[in-house]
């Protein structure tokens, strides 16, 4: 790739995030726009493309604006994991933040290569149409309202500096992918580890670990998943003791054994198939009490909303806790064979997954309607809270009492969208509305 055709190539992913990025709301041009970069950049790992695609659709869909943070910030990360890949942890860690590093590196090499070669035969005209439009524009915008609606549908409101920003941004990532094509980077090299540790020295201390979390599991067998009845016999135990006081604790040790078994299984000696042998039977019985952990924790939690109420931070974490889960079923299927070469794509490709998933639940929506439900059975419910959820719950929480619902969606507004900010959830929202005759909040 020469440097003027990198140059064209930022250039025009540039042009297309400046009309079609929304960059104040989710959207529908999220998406479009990572599909026209990973068109113009044609060869990159389809695995990672689709995924870093399918987080910025999530845009288009949900409108919950806390979920789409965490879907841009991981569709950026798979973008750049597209474009270098990666196979180790460090790796991967590296790889998800080497496009943006890039764009700076790529600067200077630009700069020497148009030098060198002389602008592209397009660069004169472009520039010359680009100056006129910037002068003439605004004037006639300016000068009719109509021509200034007409302009408005079709390109960002020229009064920001939006557009120059969404070009910068993303034709200076896009110039920073086309760059690691011509000069790549090897991501690996600091990832080489020597297994040094042999089995005495390792064998005691995961063997106690696996008494210790065996002991635990048999001691805890009748109120790991005894649920409500658990707590209700149970003198001086509230659901709020039984989940806060155990799950953090559950949680915290299911990642600290996941940092024992990464370091024993990545450090220990396989000379003998009596070490591969202590190793898998270990290191497996180990993963598979903390499934057992895990389930337990994801139960506590799920008992203390349904006794006081789902919110966003709570889904959040279950959802945190569940792909911690399906990391020890990926380790158990690593252990098998005792090959992991995959393991760790596998981890970051499902906690890419899992955020998907999250939308899919749609978790603002999914929080109120399990509040509702949970209203019809306690007559308990906070209004308030769900009254600030995004408008994803808009739908659901139209189907409350008018004294409640009126409450709720008290001053609730849902602006209209162009093409490019096309949200399901916030369409949705708005036709809920339209069929409502909302009253004063009486509370």
């Amino acid at each position: 790739m020469t440097p003027n055709r990198v140059l064209l190539t930022g250039t025009a992913a540039g042009i297309g995030a400046a009309v079609l990025l929304p960059l104040d709301k989710p959207g529908l041009g999220w998406s479009l726009t990572a599909v026209v970069v990973f068109a113009l950049l044609r060869k990159v790992r389809p695995a990672w493309a689709v995924l870093s695609v399918a987080l910025f659709a999530v845009g288009a869909f949900v409108a919950a604006e806390w979920l789409f943070v965490l879907s841009a910030i991981a569709g950026c990360a798979a973008a750049s994991l597209a474009v270098v890949g990666g196979r180790t942890a460090t790796g991967l860690a590296l790889g998800a933040g080497a496009v943006p590093v890039s764009a700076v590196r790529a600067l200077p090499w630009l700069a020497r290569g148009v030098k060198e070669r002389g602008a592209p035969p397009m660069t004169r005209p472009v520039l010359a149409t680009a100056g006129l439009l910037v002068v003439f524009v605004p004037l006639l915008a300016g000068a009719d309202a109509a021509f200034a609606d007409l302009l408005g549908s079709v390109v960002p409101d020229e009064s920001s500096g939006q557009p120059i920003i969404l070009f910068l941004a993303v034709g200076l990532c896009t110039v920073g992918a086309c760059y690691l094509r011509v000069s790549p980077v090897n991501l690996e090299s600091a990832a080489v580890l020597d297994r040094t540790v042999a089995r005495r020295d390792w064998m005691l201390p995961v063997g106690a670990l696996v008494l210790l979390f065996a002991t635990f599991v048999a001691v805890q067998i009748n109120t790991l998943f005894a649920g409500d009845e658990h707590v209700i016999t149970t003198a001086d135990l509230t659901y709020a003791d039984h989940a806060r006081n155990g799950f953090w604790q559950l949680l915290a040790v299911t990642v600290l054994t996941l940092g024992v078994i990464a370091i024993v299984a990545r450090r220990a000696h396989l000379d003998s198939a009596t070490d591969r042998k202590w190793l898998r039977g270990l290191l497996g019985a180990l993963s598979g009490l903390t499934l057992v952990i895990v389930a337990s924790a994801l139960t506590r939690m799920w008992l203390y909303q349904q006794a006081y109420g789902f919110t966003v931070l709570r889904v959040l974490v279950s959802a945190c806790e569940l792909w911690l889960g399906v990391i020890y079923l990926l380790v158990l299927a690593a252990g098998v064979r005792l090959e992991a070469g995959w393991l760790a794509r596998a981890v970051v490709g499902t906690g890419f997954a899992t955020l998907v998933g999250l939308a899919a639940l749609n978790p603002d929506r999914f929080i109120a309607e399990r509040n509702i439900d949970r209203w019809h059975e306690t007559q308990k419910i906070d209004i308030w809270y769900l009254g600030r959820l995004s408008d994803d719950a808009l739908p659901a929480l139209a189907s409350l009492p008018p004294d409640l619902r009126d409450c709720a969606l008290a001053f609730r507004r849902v602006e209209p969208d162009d093409w490019r900010e096309w949200n399901l959830g916030r369409q949705e929202a708005r036709a809920t509305l339209a069929g409502l005759n909302l009253g004063a909040c009486r509370r």
